[in-house]
């Protein structure tokens, strides 16, 4: 089984960078502090596919921060290089955290645990013993992603609406083109790094069955309702609106 849809790197429409936006970015750089962004500590590899299409997979490229030793937070991109495009986000929560979740919220989480110990979630060119070490805390948290740029159509901009994504829970689900051309490019070994896993536990209590969507499908869409007035008077009322 191939790949329907393997993102290609489109040429995103507009004029190149002037030098003077250029320069004033260089300027603004050295005097602000970027604080949110120097939290980024580490980049991991993984592969993502739409909640209600299992055939559209993602390459996605997490920098991720701790916000504390229960939660982190990623940025994904489409691929690691300068020119890369922000696809979307992911938030990860130990297993503790994910309990407290309210049930119509689970199924917009997925567990972490079969994509670490099947060697598919790696560090890009870290060695395998730090990663290792890193990764026993990943197989046993949940994550929630959003991606907000179809780059698998082809998309030159981020169109359509926020798209609930999830993550690969056994095998036979990667295509195999798509694990070898990413075991190629980063000199990675899925297998041989399952084996090196193998020690790994995962969830204490199991994958919960909310979890992953509750292996049924999730779509987004939109209906229009009527929009809740501000209550200001001097605010004129917005009739309705898109969510």
């Amino acid at each position: 089984m191939h790949p329907i849809n393997v993102a290609p790197h489109t040429e995103i429409p507009g004029e190149k960078t002037h030098v003077g936006t250029s320069l004033v970015d260089t300027a603004a750089s050295t005097i602000q502090s970027f604080g949110p962004t120097k939290q980024i500590h580490q980049h991991l590899c993984a592969f993502h596919f739409y909640a209600d299409d299992m055939t559209r997979q993602v390459e996605a490229h997490h920098y991720c921060g701790h916000q504390n030793e229960e939660m982190r937070q990623c940025l994904i991109y489409d691929r690691p290089e300068a020119d890369a495009r922000l696809i979307g986000v992911e938030y990860i929560v130990t297993e503790k955290l994910f309990l407290t979740l309210p049930d119509s919220e689970k199924p917009m989480w997925h567990s972490h645990e079969y994509e670490v110990k099947s060697g598919v979630l790696f560090l890009p060119g870290v060695p395998g013993p730090v990663e290792r070490q890193d990764l026993e805390k990943v197989a046993k948290t949940y994550g929630k992603t959003i991606h907000f740029w179809q780059v698998d159509r082809g998309d030159q901009l981020p169109l359509g609406l926020p798209q609930v994504m999830m993550a690969l829970t056994r095998d036979g689900q990667l295509y195999p083109n798509l694990a070898k051309e990413v075991e190629s490019r980063y000199g990675v070994s899925f297998q041989k790094e399952r084996e090196n896993r193998a020690y790994m536990e995962g969830l204490s209590l199991g994958i919960h069955p909310k979890a992953n969507a509750g292996g049924v499908g999730l779509k987004t869409v939109v209906r229009e309702i009527e929009c809740k007035p501000s209550g200001h008077p001097t605010l004129e009322p917005i009739p309705r609106v898109f969510v």
